[in-house]
């Protein structure tokens, strides 16, 4: 019987680099969700899939940047801790994007932590050869990588010697989890987060950041279906009178995208029911952050 591997693969990058889509292209379902919008993840999530003999467990992290507000900092921290958590640490890129503000400071704590990495250069069907080579020449010249890949993870293109660079480094071992799992996120938290990815595409850009959602009901019924209640919280009247719309049409527009997509994902029908309420201080409250493993005092 052939040896088994099993491991941690951080992927820790500036926000919108692209870390959601390779965790969910490896695992080949959604378990972390991908909005244009920057900081869209706000902590650390598992994406479990099976390369070969070897278990590969994505710890798909929040996007790493200059935090200002609280959230911003207990992200931020999350994303370190993920690193630190890791067999393997894989700095993402977002090809177009290049070198920035927010990659220059991460190869610099990886130098300060004396740490390895890989370079992922994401995105790539957007820039041509000679501008990647330019740019792979850039990065290697401020850190030594162990190895660098380029690859689209919206596509697919080029990713898969990325997965078998990555199997074929991880350790020897016993996998950690059944075949079939492919998260340890609780379903009723995925419900959450799916709801939480349809009001950051449809909502203003300011929006988003200042609301969460909470699952407050996850019951299965005798029938085979599950009611879902889902309270949004944020931070201004006004932003409540954009998020209901119209005569509630925006919300109604929301949770029928939510709904549709839990469906698919989870193969049983499901009652979603969105409130939203206003909470001022949402942010300052500790129970916010336990529920999604962050630490309120980062």
């Amino acid at each position: 019987m052939s040896t088994t591997r099993c491991g941690y693969v951080a992927l820790i990058g500036a926000p919108n680099a692209g870390k959601s889509t390779i965790t969910n292209n490896f695992v080949g379902s959604k378990v972390s969700i991908v909005s244009p919008k920057a900081q869209t993840t706000r902590t650390t999530i598992k994406g479990i899939g099976i390369y070969d003999n070897t278990q590969i467990i994505f710890l798909d992290t929040p996007g790493i940047f200059v935090p200002k507000r609280r959230l911003d900092r207990a992200m931020v921290a999350s994303a370190w801790n993920g690193f630190g958590d890791a067999d393997i640490n894989v700095l993402v890129v977002d090809a177009k994007r290049g070198m920035n503000e927010e990659t220059s400071a991460i190869i610099d704590e990886l130098i300060k932590r004396d740490a390895h990495a890989v370079l992922a250069f994401n995105k790539i069907d957007l820039m041509d050869e000679e501008e990647l080579l330019r740019l792979k020449e850039e990065f290697e010249n401020l850190f030594n990588f162990d190895a660098v890949f380029m690859f689209s993870a919206q596509s697919g293109d080029h990713i898969t010697d990325f997965y078998e660079y990555l199997a074929e480094n991880l350790p020897e071992s016993p996998w950690y989890y059944p075949e079939e799992q492919m998260s340890d996120m609780p379903l009723r938290m995925l419900a959450a987060e799916v709801v939480r990815e349809k009001l950051f595409l449809n909502l203003r850009q300011e929006v988003p950041y200042a609301l969460t959602v909470e699952p407050e009901l996850w019951e299965h019924k005798e029938d085979g279906s599950i009611r879902a209640e889902m309270t949004i919280y944020v931070t201004r009247d006004g932003h409540k009178s954009i998020i209901l719309g119209h005569n509630g049409s925006m919300i109604k527009k929301i949770g029928q995208s939510a709904r549709e997509e839990l469906e698919e994902l989870l193969e049983e029908r499901i009652h979603l029911f969105l409130y939203v309420k206003v909470r001022e201080n949402w942010e300052e409250d500790p129970s916010h952050y336990s529920d999604w493993g962050l630490n309120f005092k980062s």
